[in-house]
């Protein structure tokens, strides 16, 4: 832990004085907590990682580790007993999961009624809504970019290979790419792939096609960010048949967000990932920047769970978001 407070420290560029008074930390404090003599609370550990934009719960994982290490030291039955702990750890987070499923469950089985009721349009109607949603999906995503395409013109380069006057060869490009990375997830949808990292760096590299020249496909140069993203991809596999798949695709967001993989296109990225895993499961698109007030949530509901480390927060906001766009969907096909 004391590294990683260190090279994060370092690598933002601030002195201990400067980190002691943004943080309100004492300098002597910082210091003893980057020598290791000194261990900083749970309280301190949320404050540095923000600052110091370390991922929360990979210097939590270290506290912990370190927490527990002086705790049982070289104590001759300490294996047995970290064993002990990690099956009486594991059985209350089936009883808190269940808890927590269980609250969420009347909206979970009004969401699951919307989607069979969309389940049960015949082909065309299908077919009208997901050209509806995938094309409004492609619009939001990329103008999380800056591009400056509408709506229309978004459908015009895309369906009708039109060029839109005025608009630069990287808009026509990011609106084509993006075309092609949905196409590419609904193929994978179709040979039942799951997400994997294999594919996910395949995404990155199609919608920066032709654009840069930077890294497309690969992640930063970081020996953390490899690891954060092998314990993602762990994560999706061991939690992809217990966790529903909303909450499954909404916490998959959020740790993206965190881990912040790549120098560009962080968001984007994250926008796949979450409509793969919905797709995967006969959902539909949701996106989060329909009009000036949705951004305004979004952005509001990011930093009250960021604040206060719930992930319940956003949770509930995807569910509310996924109930409602169900049935906007439904309505498309009945006007």
């Amino acid at each position: 832990m004391k590294n990683l407070l260190r090279n994060a420290r370092e690598n933002k560029g601030f002195k201990t004085r400067e980190l002691a008074q943004l943080s309100n930390i004492d300098q002597a404090l910082i210091s003893k907590f980057e020598s290791g003599t000194r261990k900083p609370t749970k309280d301190q550990i949320t404050q540095l990682a923000q600052l110091l934009e370390i991922d929360y719960e990979t210097l939590m994982i270290a506290w912990l580790k370190e927490k527990i290490l002086y705790e049982i030291g070289d104590e001759e039955f300490a294996l047995k007993a970290l064993l002990l702990a990690e099956q009486e750890i594991q059985n209350r987070r089936k009883k808190i999961n269940s808890v927590i499923l269980s609250s969420l469950q009347s909206v979970l089985d009004e969401i699951e009624t919307l989607k069979n009721q969309i389940q049960s349009f015949d082909h065309f109607e299908l077919r009208q809504v997901s050209k509806t949603l995938e094309l409004e999906f492609i619009h939001q995503s990329i103008s999380l970019t800056g591009n400056s395409f509408t709506l229309e013109e978004t459908k015009s380069v895309i369906n009708d290979g039109l060029t839109i006057s005025d608009r630069t060869m990287q808009e026509h490009l990011e609106a084509i790419n993006f075309q092609e990375a949905v196409a590419y997830i609904k193929n994978l949808i179709n040979k039942k792939t799951g997400v994997n990292e294999k594919e996910f760096l395949t995404l990155h590299n199609l919608i920066l096609k032709g654009i840069t020249s930077e890294n497309p496909g690969k992640y930063k140069n970081d020996p953390l960010i490899i690891r954060e993203m092998n314990l993602f991809f762990n994560w999706v596999e061991t939690h992809k048949n217990s966790l529903h798949p909303i909450i499954l695709a909404s916490e998959s967001y959020l740790k993206l967000l965190e881990i912040k993989p790549f120098e560009n296109r962080n968001k984007q990225m994250a926008n796949l990932i979450f409509n793969w895993i919905l797709l995967q499961h006969d959902y539909i698109y949701t996106t989060f920047n329909k009009n000036n007030d949705a951004l305004n949530e979004y952005s509001t509901v990011i930093k009250e769970y960021q604040n206060k480390n719930d992930k319940s927060i956003f949770t509930n906001y995807i569910l509310r978001l996924e109930k409602e766009n169900l049935s906007r969907a439904i309505k498309l096909v009945s006007k």
